[in-house]
């Protein structure tokens, strides 16, 4: 292993146990010393990697907005391919195929639990400003708004606010995602479950 891939290995691990402590402990609960002991490396070593837990935290959302970007429904496409793609496919067998690949994801990878549930911290008030408005930037709910109202068209989704449908989705799936972080063994539901409730 090379000298710039070891760095690169230890700086990975600093990021995946300071996700680990600040979602176990809280963020402000968790002191660097303490990531450093867990990594195991000491505390001097650690600032040479970030400069502050402000900024170790900013690099941890960072990775979850740019993750909820690229996991998005239809970020892989281009918006016209989003509503060519969701034309061929109905929207609500989009959504439960999305969320099928969501969930096996975060089972083979299972950081993604407790990355989701710090998005979900870091978005409230009171942690630090510049994180929040990386995390805050996300536009999950609005792109999902989208697809509901195409499902909505072609009356495949029940009627009404198409954001507040969005938020319900999110939010449930943000429960799912903080249940399975807290209990490692708990089976991930069928994503038909919460895609039923949008259905019409």
């Amino acid at each position: 292993m090379t000298r710039k891939e070891q760095k690169e290995e230890r700086r990975n691990a600093i990021l995946m146990t300071a996700l680990t402590l600040f979602v176990e402990r809280g963020y402000y609960d968790t002191k660097i010393a303490d990531i450093a002991a867990a990594v195991p490396m000491s505390t001097g070593l650690m600032f040479h990697y970030f400069e502050s837990k402000e900024e170790l935290l900013l690099e941890l959302v960072k990775m979850g907005a740019a993750g909820a970007r690229s996991a998005a429904p239809g970020a892989t496409a281009g918006k016209a391919d989003v509503t060519e793609s969701v034309a061929m496919l109905r929207p609500d067998i989009y959504l439960t195929k999305f969320l099928e690949q969501l969930f096996a994801y975060a089972k083979e990878q299972p950081w993604v639990f407790n990355m989701f549930v710090l998005m979900g911290q870091v978005r409230r008030a009171g942690m630090p400003e510049e994180a929040r408005k990386v995390a805050l930037s996300v536009t999950s709910i609005d792109d999902t708004a989208k697809m509901i109202r195409m499902g909505q068209k072609q009356g495949v989704f029940r009627k009404g606010d198409a954001k507040l449908l969005s938020r319900c989705f999110w939010a449930a799936v943000q429960g799912v995602m903080e249940e399975m972080a807290m209990d490692k063994e708990m089976k991930t539901p069928d994503p038909a479950w919460i895609v039923a409730m949008l259905k019409a």
